[in-house]
Parts: structure tokens; C-alpha cells; sequence
């Protein structure tokens, strides 16, 4: 019994010395074959991304310096990456991403705009073609034809019946002369009639009857509409009294609002071709006869006036039609899509693609535009990429790095540059940790910050000698290796 027991006792001993060699065997290989890891890859460090600020996709201008939930909407803030900002020349937009939006690029090419600008115009009444009908001496309305404002008219057609007392004396005593067959007499007779406003047919009319004609039917001196009828049976009518309104049809006017960037490619006494939806497949030709000289505050368009002729009197007051004006001669250059072209109100800029999913945006100058192109006169060349859908995307993601306002930063000397790369705001300061200061700023109008606190570093380690927490500064700053530093502070008033 007492043999088996050392037996067992001495096999336990050997199992645990061979496990525990074991395990010194297979943790010395192991460490060994990290050693020779080591030693042929170099020694392994993970470089920790420093997020420079948080922020809001949906509400880019505004800066938070911790993580946490967006107080706009629900969902989480985003970390900027200091290796994010070391690229100046432009924006990284990740593949995936502008895929997902729909992004779409155009080339820049070398061509000519139509020389054409299309237009929406409006037919009007041409109010070259009016005539006044009016009552030469004082009388009475004895008799309205059927006329109305609206009603078309031809040449001649009776319009109204006046009774003129005072033309019965002169026409008896024109009688009277007529038989003393002294050619003198009687023209000096028939003279005073047509000062007393008698036409050349009523005086005929009363010559050949011998009798005076003290009624006398007004006819329309023109063919046309009627605009205005101001006279009743019955009524009284004064010397130059308006008895009505008529404004011819022969030709018509169009007027078309034209943008005034485009206004100045108007030739004047030009032709042009107008589109009618009540005539479909009809073209009608007409000539520009002015841009007028008076421009819409609202809209920033000229009126510009085309006469049509209009003798079949097919064309209405009222009617629309699609035109085509006459621009000259088409304008070459550089076109890019208008849409590509981020207007701001100061300054124009295209974002060009640069390779690698990287954008830059650049400002240009614009010259003619048309059919949804526009010339470009400088900024960009021949070939190159523009976007033409998702400048939003972009467009936000350059006000964070403050991209798009570095634009006009001067290159001229290294001192200008420094100088415009400064942003001045006012805070209070909440920390001071060697060349660390914490502050909560107001507004910096530069980059398009809001209101926020963060950490700056100081530029001289003496910059904030007499400064404790709870004091006012105005301070300017600028980006350097992805830190924001304090160039200049100043204790400002409370």
C-alpha cells in the first residue's frame, strides 16, 4: 500500500516538473518570436487622432469643444481631426459619401454661347396707332350707333350723331355767297366754315344741297379697337370734348422682361422669331424697337419692345409668346455649367476637383451666360473638372476649415499673409495651464465660428503674465500644425 502511494506521489511530481518546463519552453518562445518581431518590424506605436473641435453636419458654423449630443438635432456631434486641417489647398469628401449624394463633375471646355437670348413676351396694343375722336364746336348727342369699348371697327364706321346749332348760321350765310359767283367771297366763306371745325365732306354736302347741315355723323378715322366711348344720347358736348378712343390693330407690340446682365446683347432693329400657343407650329417674325430705358428693382430686368405686324388681326391683347432675340455674334471661351457656380454676392467660385476625392474651391470671373452655360474669363483652365450637384456638402466642409474664406488672403510677402491669417475675437478666460489657456469666446466673423470655449495655445510663454481665471481678453489667433494659437492678448474693459 504504502509502495503504490510513493508511486503515485513520485508520478505527480514528474507531471508538474514537465508542465512547468513546458510553459517556461513556450513563454521564452514567445517572447522570443516578439523579440525577432521587433527587431524585424521596429517598434509598433498607435498614434492617437487628436480631434480639434466637434460640430453639428447639419449646423456646420457651430463649435463644441467635447463630445456629446447636438443640441439641434438628434443626434450625435462629429469629431474635426487635426490631420484633417493639414491640407489648406482644399477639401476631402470621402468617395462613399459623395456617391451616396449624387455628386456629378463637369469638364471645362473651350466653345461658343448661342448668341440667342429666349425670353417670355406679352402682346400689347401698339400705342403708335391711337386716334382721339374729338368734337370741334360745342352741341348736343342726338343719336349713339351701336358701339361699345371692345368692338372692332373699320374706317368710316358712324360712331355718333351731333346736332351743332352754331354751324346753321354760317352755313346760310356760306349759301347766301354762293350766289354772288365771286370766286373771293365764296372762299373766304368756306374758309370760315372749316375754322369752325366743318370738314371738307360737309362743306360739299352743304354746297350741293343748298341746304344747311346742322347734324353731323363723327366717323372713326382709323380702323381698330375701341378703347373708350364717353358719350351718351342726349348729352352735352364742349368744344375738344373726347367722344372716344381707338387704337389701331395693323401691328402689335411684344414686350419681354430680360435680365439686364443679358440686355446688353440686344441689337436694336434686330429680328427676331415669336412662338404662340394658340398657333402651334407657326413662327411669327418681328423687329426689336427699343430696350427701354428703365430697369425692375424687383426682378433686375429691361423691357424690351418688338413690333409685329398683326393684319389679320390674329394676335390679342394679352397673348404669351416664346421668343428668340437676336443676341450678334456668339461669344467664345472657357464654359463651365451654370450650376456649378457658387454665387455668394461678392465674389464667384467653382469647386474643381483635384484628385483623390479632394476639392478646391477657386474664384472666378464670369462673362456671357446662356442656354445654362457660363463663361469663364479666369480661375480656372481647360480640362479641368468642376461640381456641378453637391456644392452644399462641400461648401459647408470649407467654412469649417475656413477654406473658402482664405480666398482672398494675400500672397504678395510672407508678413501680408501672416498678418490675414490673424482672427481676432473677445472671451473670458476659464484656465490657465502653462502655454495652455482655456477661453469661452464670442463670435469669429473670419472663420464663421459662433460662440464657444475651447483651448488655445499661447505663442510666448509670458503672454498671460497678470492674467488669472475670470479676466476679459481680446485676443487674436491663427492655425498652426493643426493647433489654434494665441499670437496677441490684451486685458480688454469689462
Amino acid at each position: 500500500m504504502k509502495k503504490n502511494t510513493y508511486q503515485i506521489a513520485v508520478l505527480m511530481i514528474a507531471v508538474a516538473a514537465v508542465s512547468s518546463s513546458g510553459g517556461y519552453w513556450l513563454a521564452h518562445q514567445n517572447n522570443g518570436a516578439q523579440t525577432m518581431h521587433s527587431e524585424t518590424a521596429g517598434p509598433t506605436t498607435q498614434v492617437e487622432r487628436k480631434a480639434l473641435y466637434w460640430y453639428d453636419p447639419m449646423m456646420p458654423s457651430q463649435r463644441f469643444d467635447k463630445p456629446g449630443k447636438s443640441p439641434f438635432m438628434d443626434m450625435q456631434l462629429v469629431p474635426k481631426y487635426a490631420d484633417e486641417q493639414a491640407d489648406d489647398a482644399g477639401i476631402k469628401i470621402d468617395a462613399g459619401i459623395a456617391q451616396n449624394l449624387g455628386m456629378r463633375t463637369a469638364k471645362v471646355e473651350r466653345g461658343s454661347l448661342s448668341a440667342t437670348v429666349n425670353a417670355v413676351a406679352s402682346v400689347q396694343l401698339n400705342d403708335r396707332q391711337v386716334a382721339i375722336v374729338q368734337s370741334r364746336s360745342s352741341g348736343f348727342v342726338e343719336r349713339v350707333y351701336a358701339r361699345a369699348p371692345g368692338d372692332v371697327v373699320v374706317r368710316g364706321a358712324p360712331l355718333v350723331d351731333l346736332l351743332i346749332p352754331e354751324w346753321a348760321g354760317a352755313q346760310s350765310e356760306f349759301l347766301a355767297v354762293l350766289k354772288t359767283n365771286d370766286p373771293a367771297l365764296v372762299q373766304a366763306a368756306r374758309e370760315r366754315l372749316q375754322l369752325l371745325g366743318m370738314s371738307s365732306d360737309l362743306i360739299s354736302r352743304v354746297e350741293k344741297s343748298g341746304r344747311p347741315q346742322t347734324v353731323v355723323t363723327i366717323v372713326a378715322p382709323i380702323a381698330g379697337l375701341i378703347q373708350t366711348l364717353d358719350i351718351r344720347s342726349g348729352m352735352t358736348v364742349t368744344a375738344g370734348a373726347p367722344l372716344t378712343k381707338i387704337n389701331g390693330l395693323d401691328s402689335v407690340w411684344l414686350e419681354a422682361a430680360v435680365p439686364e446682365v443679358q440686355a446688353g446683347q440686344i441689337n436694336v432693329g434686330g429680328k427676331l422669331e415669336a412662338r404662340f400657343s394658340a398657333y402651334p407650329g407657326e413662327n411669327f417674325t418681328g423687329k426689336i424697337l427699343a430696350v427701354l430705358p428703365e430697369t425692375n428693382a424687383d426682378s433686375r430686368t429691361l423691357r424690351v419692345r418688338i413690333e409685329l405686324p398683326n393684319r389679320d388681326g390674329r394676335l390679342k391683347p394679352g397673348m404669351y409668346a416664346q421668343i428668340n432675340l437676336d443676341a450678334g455674334k456668339a461669344a467664345p471661351g472657357l464654359l463651365v455649367p451654370s450650376e456649378a457656380v457658387i454665387r455668394t454676392g461678392t465674389r464667384n467660385v467653382l469647386l474643381v476637383t483635384t484628385g483623390d476625392g479632394r476639392y478646391q474651391p477657386v474664384e472666378v470671373q464670369l462673362g456671357q451666360e446662356a442656354d445654362g452655360k457660363s463663361i469663364v474669363l479666369g480661375g480656372v483652365t481647360e480640362g479641368q473638372q468642376v461640381v456641378t450637384s453637391g456644392q452644399f456638402l462641400i461648401d459647408s466642409e470649407a467654412s469649417l476649415k475656413g477654406v473658402l474664406a482664405r480666398l482672398n488672403t494675400s500672397s504678395s510677402s510672407t508678413a501680408a499673409t501672416a498678418q490675414a491669417a490673424l482672427n481676432e475675437t473677445t472671451g473670458k478666460i476659464e484656465s490657465l495651464k502653462g502655454l495652455e489657456i482655456t477661453l469661452s469666446h464670442g463670435p469669429v466673423k473670419t472663420l464663421g465660428w459662433g460662440p464657444m470655449t475651447m483651448t488655445f495655445k499661447l505663442a510666448q510663454p509670458d503672454m498671460a503674465s497678470g492674467l488669472k481665471t475670470g479676466d476679459r481678453v481680446h485676443f487674436s489667433f491663427s492655425e498652426k500644425n493643426g493647433d489654434y494659437v494665441i499670437e496677441k492678448l490684451d486685458r480688454s474693459a469689462p
